[in-house]
């Protein structure tokens, strides 16, 4: 495909605004202290602020720690056993992660609207903010 590029993932957030950055670290300490509404404030915030951009660029970021900066070059496919029967979230979740470990920004934005004109799109994020925690508190063998 002509519109995916390969890139290092790290440099796929690098360069983003510390607003973005903030976002991102307050939406990561909510949910870890597991305060949904926290989690809510922090996408809000960057809304009100840039709007959907902005809520997009903290989702993209989030995902970013998710897969991490350590990944080999893809193309990556989505290995996800049960998918078309797990909830909207999770697959939203599942395919988003695989857009940004594709460097599929096309595709990350295709499912950010699909997900804003379904009313999906906080659960979607709330989601994506609990496997981010997760994940990162795997590979800190639990400690977080």
């Amino acid at each position: 495909m002509s519109s995916l590029t390969v890139t290092d993932t790290l440099r796929i957030v690098e360069g983003l605004p510390d607003d973005v950055l903030d976002d991102v670290a307050l939406v990561l300490r909510s949910a870890l202290a597991g305060d949904g509404d926290g989690v809510v404030d922090a996408f809000d915030k960057a809304a009100t602020r840039d709007g959907v951009v902005g809520a997009y660029e903290v989702a993209w970021s989030l995902a970013g720690a998710t897969v991490g900066d350590g990944i080999a070059l893809g193309p990556w496919r989505l290995e996800f056993p049960g998918i078309d029967e797990a909830t909207y979230d999770k697959r939203w979740v599942a395919r988003f992660l695989s857009a940004y470990a594709n460097a599929d920004e096309a595709s990350a934005e295709a499912l950010f609207g699909a997900a804003m004109a379904d009313g999906k799109l906080p659960q979607c994020l709330m989601t994506l903010a609990g496997s981010a925690v997760a994940t990162l508190r795997h590979r800190d063998g639990g400690t977080l």
